[in-house]
């Protein structure tokens, strides 16, 4: 097939499916799906969320000798695990609660179909062995019986994860992972595909403005620099979600970047390094989490303290100095303790206080503050460490959960549950 010939039934196969664009990736991915489409391989389609895994194994359905079968699209991660295995062996009556009658599962409607698994990276353990069994010899148990059935079905799965970091993780089966990657499809971000976002914005903006029977929008030339550079983290269904909110709520039919940069989230953040946050950086999961930190740390303070104290009156060296701020810190710390009651020394009252000073006189030791037990409790360690953060900031509660490391909602949660005046 020479290059004309090719492009020109590659358009034919991109308007019989509604696909827009011209990206070498985008067609190399159509390409690979019109030649696999004869046979009965399985195939695996990789992507991000929103990419339009869904059109590739309705073109491989359709230029196969099966079109005229079944073509059953399964979302399994919006089944409960319970009752996946129902759903796609069947089940014989009374085999679970709720069973009232038999039923065929989609394995066994689709005979001589295709079936999609869309996520199929969600499916349990479990049925990850069963659908392994269908995809290597076509047989397959209903749930609750005993007799082994045989289909004729092409299986074409999908999933938006990495599968191979699934199978180190033991969430997936390396077996079926490459019993099911027989033919990988990759389908690009909307983020790399260039000029197809501007296409893709103009269709999606012709297509409202007959929906809602107004003018389409267009855009400026500094907001068509900035569609193309924005990271597009929901891909094509983002785009299209945004172009019908622009449609909708802007009276100007003219968009500026001004004007598109308050429908792109975090706009300002594009292009940046990720920041990855480890457990050695000192990051937390919740504010629980920094409450038992910091008690540790008080805890080890306290005993680092009183180790010193302890040896200092076994030892009987007076040769310390310190300044008054230590003495007086020692002094609280002593009074805290049992440490009156060391062997070989008789420290009581006044006593105490003067051979704490290491060297200075009773009567110079000018330490008359009230002690006054610590709490230990969690809450009251909360509502301090939230009076503290709001009173920094002056009571504006997103820069002080950022320095709690909490959210801005779960603060706001906070000082109504402890009801902390602001």
């Amino acid at each position: 097939m020479n290059e004309e010939q090719f492009m020109k039934d590659l358009q034919s196969i991109k308007q019989r499916f509604g696909i827009i664009g011209n990206y070498v990736g985008l067609n190399r991915a159509i390409d690979i799906a019109v030649q696999v489409a004869p046979t009965d391989l399985s195939v695996l389609i990789s992507g991000e969320s929103g990419t339009g895994k869904e059109i590739f194994p309705q073109i491989i359905h359709q230029y196969s000798k099966r079109k005229h079968g079944q073509y059953i699209a399964v979302n399994c991660g919006a089944i409960p695990e319970g009752t996946i295995d129902s759903e796609l062996f069947g089940h014989e009556k009374g085999s679970f609660t709720g069973a009232t009658d038999s039923r065929k599962g989609y394995f066994e409607v689709a005979n001589g179909g295709t079936i999609f698994l869309d996520e199929v990276a969600e499916l349990p353990l479990s049925t990850q062995v069963r659908l392994l069994r269908v995809l290597e010899s076509g047989e397959f148990i209903r749930v609750g019986s005993s007799k082994v059935q045989k289909t004729d079905v092409r299986v074409i799965a999908a999933t938006n994860i990495d599968i191979l970091q699934a199978v180190k993780a033991g969430k997936f089966r390396e077996d079926l992972f490459y019993r099911l990657n027989t033919v990988p499809i990759k389908i690009p971000p909307l983020k790399e595909r260039g000029d197809d976002i501007l296409l893709l914005f103009r269709k999606f903006a012709v297509d409202f403005a007959e929906k809602y029977r107004m003018p389409a929008v267009k855009l400026t030339e500094d907001a068509r620099m900035m569609l193309t550079s924005y990271s597009w983290p929901g891909n094509v269904r983002q785009l299209k979600n945004i172009t019908e909110q622009i449609s909708i709520l802007e009276g100007s039919r003219e968009i500026d970047a001004g004007m598109l940069k308050a429908y792109l989230p975090d706009y300002g953040s594009i292009k940046l390094p990720a920041v990855i946050r480890r457990e050695a950086e000192g990051t937390f999961s919740s504010e629980r989490e920094i409450l038992y930190k910091i008690l540790f740390d008080m805890k080890n303070d306290m005993n680092d303290l009183k180790k010193l104290v302890l040896d200092m009156l076994r030892e009987g060296n007076s040769a310390v100095h310190m300044d008054d701020r230590n003495s007086g810190v020692i002094q609280r710390l002593y009074s805290e303790t049992s440490l009156r009651n060391v062997p070989g020394e008789h420290v009581e009252g006044e006593e105490s206080r003067g051979k704490f000073s290491a060297g200075k006189q009773s009567d110079d030791i000018q330490d008359t503050e009230e002690i006054v037990e610590e709490s230990l409790s969690l809450v009251d360690k909360e509502i301090e460490l939230i009076t503290k953060a709001l009173e920094k900031y002056n009571g504006k509660r997103k820069l002080a959960a950022e320095e709690l490391g909490i959210s801005e909602r779960t603060l706001y949660r906070k000082i109504k549950e402890y009801g902390i005046d602001l």
